[in-house]
């Protein structure tokens, strides 16, 4: 409930106002000096302060009042306060609401008015703390990361922010993490990013990517071999478990382990124990464990193909990275970061960037960049450097140089004969996830006239 304080010297008027308060739900509490109204304030949770301007008899001044006032702005910036007063000076309540009274009123006072003044105040005194709770917990949020070390990540937009939040808060901890998302993502930054923010930072971190090795080893390779346990085994050889004892065992595609491999990883997690190939001396380590994979695991749990139990053993945090033309936010801050400070992209050639699909995601985007730095002709990139086509602004013109750059862009100008075909509306469809507000955009039409040519080709909103 919110508390509102009343300072008068008038006592029937200090009665008056705190019974209107009590009856209409507002905790009023009076007092008759300033000295009083500023210990109150100091000690206590006030919401609006309603005061008198003069409060020594026989003075008609408003100094009094103007001091109080002014000393509660220092104390409080925020705090919403109404000036009441039986002699009302013009200069005096101009020189106040410019200085911040959320209003100024004679005696006597209206009921109604004073009441909805009241009202609009506390509601918008909420709304201001709400924001600078925000903005507090924002700034406190972007301090963190700008302490944090981000190995390099480069990121514009708010699922990486999310993401990398997460991944941020349970860094610390030693829960075993699952990083999903599709193959050139930026999975492997993510686990770097959870290993230099651990405890375990100056600990091994051993990187294993499952699908690079050959089945028949892979059980060696993580688990390590005696001398002799296989044919070629002429050595012992030291598995990624035991190299990473005290650190920290990433795992990328982890759903290409084997399922004899998946039971001595979920006993390793469980017991941190196991045994080399080729060997019974059970050895026993501890390490935590990061695990990435681009496959659907509930559907491989489903076939058969991956243990449940393992898969809740890994998966005590998730970190899901969505694919590259869902963040359309990062695409521009990674182009720019991959060609570097020597190149730049025109505007047609960032228009092909932010509209392709980058089935290939991260990886692709870094390879169409590295390829157009090697063969660009200028500082300056265009939409033929990158290989890329684009769907342009409708205030691109055909005749454009700049849209003659690109011999494959797909100009779309209602003013012009180039209307959109149902191929480029359905590609375009694709291209931006069925976004239609981003279809719209790319194809220079607004979100009516794009619907209006999607049910004239018979598209559907969905595809």
């Amino acid at each position: 409930m919110d508390s509102i304080l009343v300072v008068d010297d008038n006592h029937a008027i200090c009665s008056a106002l705190t019974l209107m308060l009590d009856i209409h739900g507002y905790k009023s509490l009076s007092c008759d000096t300033p000295k009083q109204a500023l210990q109150i304030v100091a000690e206590q949770d006030i919401s609006l302060v309603i005061q008198d301007m003069n409060f020594t008899q026989d003075t008609t001044s408003g100094e009094e009042g103007k001091q109080l006032f002014y000393t509660l702005r220092q104390q409080q910036p925020n705090l919403p306060i109404i000036l009441m007063t039986a002699w009302t000076q013009l200069e005096t309540a101009v020189e106040l609401v410019k200085a911040g009274a959320a209003d100024y009123m004679g005696k006597p006072w209206d009921d109604a008015k004073l009441l909805n003044s009241i009202n609009n105040l506390l509601s918008i005194y909420h709304l201001s703390k709400q924001n600078s709770q925000l903005s507090r917990v924002d700034s406190e949020r972007m301090s963190a990361i700008k302490d944090a070390a981000l190995c390099g990540m480069v990121f514009g937009s708010g699922a990486m922010q999310r993401c990398i939040d997460l991944a941020l808060q349970v860094a610390r901890s030693d829960v075993s993490i699952m990083i999903t998302g599709p193959n050139g993502a930026g999975k492997d930054k993510i686990a770097d990013i959870v290993q230099a923010n651990s405890q375990l930072k100056d600990k091994p971190f051993i990187k294993v990517n499952i699908g690079a090795l050959p089945m028949d080893l892979l059980e060696a390779e993580l688990f390590g071999a005696e001398a002799g346990a296989f044919t070629g085994a002429n050595k012992t050889r030291i598995g990624r478990f035991e190299a990473a004892d005290g650190g920290t065992l990433f795992l990328d595609e982890i759903g290409n382990l084997p399922l004899s491999g998946q039971v001595k990883l979920l006993r390793v997690l469980q017991t941190g124990e196991f045994e080399r190939l080729g060997s019974h001396q059970t050895r026993k380590v501890n390490v935590r464990v990061i695990s990435a994979t681009n496959a659907d695991l509930a559907e491989d749990i489903a076939n058969g193909l991956f243990r449940e139990d393992l898969f809740y053993r890994l998966n005590v945090i998730e970190l899901a990275i969505a694919p590259l033309h869902q963040r359309v936010d990062d695409i521009l801050p990674l182009a720019h970061h991959f060609v570097g400070d020597a190149f730049s992209f025109d505007k047609l050639a960032q228009q092909a960037l932010l509209t392709h699909s980058w089935s290939g995601n991260v990886r692709e985007l870094e390879n169409v960049c590295k390829r157009a730095v090697l063969l660009a002709k200028s500082a300056q990139l265009t939409c033929h450097d990158l290989g890329l086509s684009v769907l342009v602004e409708p205030s691109v013109k055909l005749n454009d140089p700049e849209a003659q750059q690109a011999p494959n862009a797909i100009v779309s100008n209602s003013n012009c004969d180039s209307e959109p075909s149902k191929q480029q509306i359905e590609q375009a469809l694709i291209n931006q996830n069925g976004v239609i507000a981003r279809v719209a955009k790319s194809l220079g039409l607004s979100r009516q006239a794009l619907y209006r040519r999607m049910e004239k080709h018979g598209i559907s909103s969905s595809k």
